[in-house]
């Protein structure tokens, strides 16, 4: 069996991949995207399959060159005839809040209203029809880092001296819909399939400053993004249970993983205490998966993405794979 390229720019987050797949007896080549190189006009790495693992947060590591290097190397290897887990569309739709919420728009999928702003000058003007709070984030997402909340139209103009649009300068004005219950839901799939829900909840008294996924925030932020974000509860008052969501919800999760070209990721919606309706506000083609998911899941995921990975690659049924690896 050729070996699996797994294409990543933060070690410590595929640890659990590499020990899984280690495990199989599965051969995989890392390829470090923040300092890689390639020919443009040369042959493809010699990979039965490629795993795209480059997180959008990485410029928040000084590992920025990983983003630009993956919109150039996934779209040269899958000309080349290598599959990509959560290719070059993947990607594009991870990388960009903006095209995530055309996606939804098109799906019908409800999701907070917002305006796409391509300086800092403009998100005054672009917040006049959208309903207070509103939080203010860039395109480039990534544990909700740079995102800042304002709560009326006075703090807006008082704090926009403050607001960093990140890496490609574009950001998204956004209503900020607080949830009913404090809880918000994060629903993995893998390979168009429900895969597990867990359920966050945060103590009625505070929000989730901003991201209700990011609950790893700590007052010096970047420090702390080495770490899976769902790595929470010695570092935030959260409490993380399985769930079983409601059918519509997973049936709009799987549209989007469709849609979207994702093969494995999560998304997140709230129940809004405004009108008691669902919202999706993020989709993540990088999923870490939960910490501690035998616990709470009753399975362990990265086990199991190994598992597919292998059979993808191999070609062979899961229940086969013991004796193709063999």
């Amino acid at each position: 069996m050729r070996p699996i390229g797994v294409i990543y720019e933060n070690e410590a987050w595929l640890a659990p991949t590499f020990a899984s797949l280690d495990a199989l007896g599965v051969p995989f080549e890392p390829l470090y995207a923040a300092d890689a190189v390639f020919d443009p006009a040369g042959i493809a790495p010699d990979w039965s399959l490629a795993l795209n693992k480059i997180s959008p947060s990485s410029y928040l590591r000084e590992h920025a060159p990983a983003i630009g290097f993956g919109r150039a190397f996934l779209p040269f290897i899958e000309e080349r005839g290598i599959p990509v887990v959560n290719g070059s569309a993947a990607f594009d739709l991870e990388t960009s809040k903006a095209r995530q919420l055309i996606l939804l728009g098109a799906l019908g999928i409800r999701a907070p209203r917002a305006r796409v702003v391509t300086h800092e000058s403009q998100v005054v003007s672009a917040a006049e029809r959208l309903r207070f709070p509103v939080i203010v984030k860039p395109n480039v997402g990534g544990s909700g880092a740079l995102m800042r909340r304002f709560d009326s139209p006075e703090d807006l103009r008082d704090g926009v001296d403050g607001i960093d649009l990140g890496p490609d300068r574009t950001g998204l004005v956004q209503e900020y819909l607080a949830s009913s219950d404090g809880s918000i839901v994060r629903v993995e799939f893998l390979d168009g399939e429900f895969l597990y829900a867990i359920r966050i909840t945060n103590d009625q008294d505070q929000d989730f400053n901003l991201c209700p996924a990011d609950i790893c925030q700590v007052p010096d932020a970047r420090s702390e993004f080495d770490n899976n974000p769902l790595d929470a509860p010695a570092k935030k008052p959260l409490r993380i249970e399985a769930f079983d969501p409601p059918g519509e919800m997973i049936d709009a999760v799987l549209r989007i993983a469709r849609a979207g070209h994702l093969d494995v990721g999560g998304v997140e919606y709230l129940v809004a205490a405004r009108d008691g309706l669902s919202y999706v506000y993020d989709i993540n083609a990088l999923s870490n998966f939960v910490t501690d998911a035998p616990a709470l899941v009753g399975f362990d995921p990265h086990v199991r993405f190994a598992r597919w990975l292998a059979a993808r690659a191999s070609g062979v049924p899961e229940t086969a794979l013991e004796e193709a690896l063999r």
